[in-house]
C-alpha cells in the first residue's frame, strides 16, 4: 500500500552510538542536522530524529536489546561498514570545509565525481562513514 502523499522520506538510515548526546552535539555542528526530536534519560537516547533538509537520520545509544544484538559499531570490525548514509548538499566544497574544520576524518577527499556532482566520504568520531556530494538523482537525470 503506497504512503501518503505528505511522507517526506520513505528510508531513513539509523546509526547507534555509545556517546549518542555527544554524537548528536556533533552531528549538528559538523555536518548541519538539526534535532527535531530526543527522547534520553540522562546520556541514554532511547531515539532521537535528526534532520538534513527533507533528510532524516535516526539514532540511539548502544545498548543491550534485541536490536543491537543485530548490529555492530566499526571499531568493533576495524572501522569496516557494511553501508553508509549518502547526504545530498547544494555547495559540496563549503559542506567539505565545515566538516573538516569539526574534526570529521576525510577518507576519500573531495572531487569531481565521473556520474555527476561533486562529494567527499568522511567518518564521524565513532567511526560511522557518511558520503556528502552535491550530485541529486532526483534531478540530475538518473532513473
Amino acid at each position: 500500500m503506497p504512503l501518503a502523499a505528505a511522507t517526506t522520506a520513505t528510508i531513513i538510515p539509523c546509526l547507534r552510538y555509545r556517546d549518542a548526546p555527544a554524537a548528536i552535539d556533533w552531528l549538528c555542528h559538523a555536518f548541519g542536522f538539526e534535532r527535531q526530536v530526543v527522547y534520553a534519560d540522562g546520556d541514554t537516547v532511547h531515539h532521537a530524529q535528526l534532520v538534513f533538509g527533507n533528510g532524516m537520520v535516526m539514532l540511539g545509544s548502544v545498548q543491550p536489546g534485541a536490536w543491537s544484538a543485530q548490529m555492530i559499531q566499526p571499531d568493533e570490525v576495524g572501522g569496516r561498514e557494511t553501508q553508509s548514509a549518502c547526504v545530498i548538499v547544494s555547495d559540496a566544497d563549503a559542506h567539505y570545509a565545515r566538516a573538516k574544520g569539526a574534526g570529521a576524518r576525510i577518507v576519500i577527499d573531495i572531487a569531481d565525481q565521473n556520474y555527476g556532482g561533486r562529494g567527499y566520504a568522511c567518518r564521524d568520531p565513532e567511526g560511522h562513514l557518511w558520503w556528502f556530494g552535491s550530485y541529486d538523482p532526483w534531478k540530475d537525470g538518473a532513473g
